[in-house]
């Protein structure tokens, strides 16, 4: 497929991971692909790995003047920008929820919910001409219960500010969905491989996500194909979210049931 034909991306928190599992995706259906984070080095060889569709920047979200000169490269260098891909965040906080300072709470806003709306409000001119789109990656921590209450009342709010862009701008074209995986396989487990496994056995499909299913998620939600859909949440959770109650992944895993023999 070739969805992304003369299109191009900005895609955050791209050196590895989720990131650089959905550049290669867009790149690989057309698209000219912007990538940005943190580690100047990884991210340009992945672009360099893309092709000459690619580059790659040195661009921190928390940062107004990286998030403007990131989209000013990608008009300079492509002409223009139709998709925003909004991938940086992480987990700040690893303080028990009473311990965590005001100062904490403001840096994990600042890096996952309002890094998010400083790439949207830059890119918004682009967006608007091209009838484009943003797709946010999220987390199932903000729409259940999982722990890391900071982090997921900054992923809860990606949701929320979501919801209210597709509705201020859809009239001009623009739309906006969000993306909320469950455990994915990237490099922020590679210490843990076994806790990893364990975890994959909990979820109903019997595994972990890979960050290429991610990547086709957002695939789908950036194309023509969901011309008609904005303001949305597509769950890429291996169904975690249909589990008995809230999924505590710290215990043994619940879905396991034994049946009698006929």
């Amino acid at each position: 497929m070739q969805r992304f034909q003369g299109k191009v991306a900005l895609v955050t928190a791209a050196a590895q991971g989720i990131g650089a599992a959905v550049a290669r995706r867009l790149a690989d259906e057309g698209a000219s692909v912007v990538l940005t984070d943190l580690q100047e080095e990884k991210v340009t060889e992945v672009a360099k790995e893309i092709g000459s569709n690619a580059i790659g920047l040195k661009a921190d979200v928390t940062s107004r003047d990286d998030v403007d000169a990131a989209v000013a490269a990608a008009v300079e260098r492509f002409g223009r920008l139709d998709v925003v891909v909004n991938n940086a965040g992480g987990c700040i906080v690893r303080s028990v929820p009473e311990d965590a300072t005001a100062e904490e709470w403001h840096a994990q806003l600042d890096l996952t919910l309002v890094g998010a709306a400083r790439c949207i409000q830059a890119a918004l001119p682009q967006l608007v001409q091209n009838r484009g789109n943003v797709v946010t990656i999220s987390s199932v921590n903000g729409i259940a219960a999982f722990g890391n209450i900071e982090y997921s009342a900054a992923k809860a709010g990606q949701v929320a500010m979501t919801v209210n862009y597709a509705a201020r701008y859809g009239n001009l074209g623009v739309r906006f969905n969000v993306v909320a995986p469950g455990t994915i396989r990237t490099p922020n487990w590679d210490n843990q491989p076994d806790t990893l496994e364990k975890f994959g056995t909990m979820y109903p499909l019997g595994r972990v996500g890979e960050p290429e299913d991610i990547a086709a998620a957002v695939a789908f939600l950036a194309s023509d194909d969901a011309s008609w859909i904005t303001g949305h949440t597509l769950p890429v959770e291996g169904g975690v979210l249909t589990g008995p109650g809230v999924l505590d992944l710290t215990t043994s895993g619940p879905f396991k049931k034994e049946y009698p023999a006929p």
